[in-house]
């Protein structure tokens, strides 16, 4: 039994490109159209299609906001999404609206089938190339920061003055801190790098560019 689509865009000639596309698989029926976000949710509530592709950038109600209006019409159609932007905010709020699939509008024909075959079997689609920017951006969050990092702007520079030559009570009277304060930070420093020696702390702050010192 062919996969029931409804086919939702505002650009009329991309909306015949994807029902061209779509059509040419036998499994694969595209049997309504719409150029706006409030002709589609009427139209789907009575044609109740497998499957759903909105654009989101759809007239009157967007795609995701037709996305929530769909769900709780007619929860038998998964919707797929077709977006130019990757933004994992904008992809979580299209999945949160009740979207199963979430595609770049630059997607192959080969693509836009996968998709429409994957949702309509109850499961999940992000295109290969959406899938990557999230994890990155997951890793980014996630990932542990570098010894570097977790120095604040007052210990580099409180590191850069003591490895350049600078004792406690210098790095106190030119920050205007007093010489206890500085022996503090230098202990945080160290603790911070797990490094304990002058030399080291030397060697790591040319390797990260806080001094020139040779």
């Amino acid at each position: 039994m062919a996969i029931r689509v409804f086919l939702a865009n505002s650009r009329v000639i991309l909306l015949d490109s994807l029902q061209v596309m779509l059509e040419l698989q036998q499994d694969i029926r595209v049997i309504g159209k719409a150029t706006n976000g409030h002709e589609a949710v009427k139209r789907i509530q009575k044609l109740r299609p497998d499957v759903a592709i909105l654009d989101v950038g759809l007239v009157g109600l967007n795609g995701i906001e037709a996305s929530l209006k769909i769900g709780g019409l007619s929860r038998s159609t998964a919707i797929v999404i077709l977006a130019t932007t990757a933004s994992p905010e904008f992809i979580f709020r299209a999945l949160r609206a009740g979207a199963r699939g979430y595609l770049s509008r630059e997607a192959s024909g080969l693509e836009l089938v996968n998709a429409v075959r994957t949702v309509r079997e109850g499961k999940r689609y992000l295109s290969p190339k959406i899938t990557a920017t999230l994890i990155g951006d997951y890793i980014s969050e996630h990932r542990a920061p570098t010894p570097l990092e977790s120095l604040t702007s007052r210990e580099r520079n409180i590191l850069q003055l003591v490895v350049e030559g600078s004792s406690s009570a210098q790095v106190a009277d030119i920050l205007a801190l007093s010489p206890k304060t500085v022996d503090t930070y230098r202990s945080r420093i160290k603790q911070k790098l797990g490094i304990h020696d002058l030399p080291a702390l030397v060697k790591f702050a040319i390797q990260n560019g806080i001094t020139s010192l040779e």
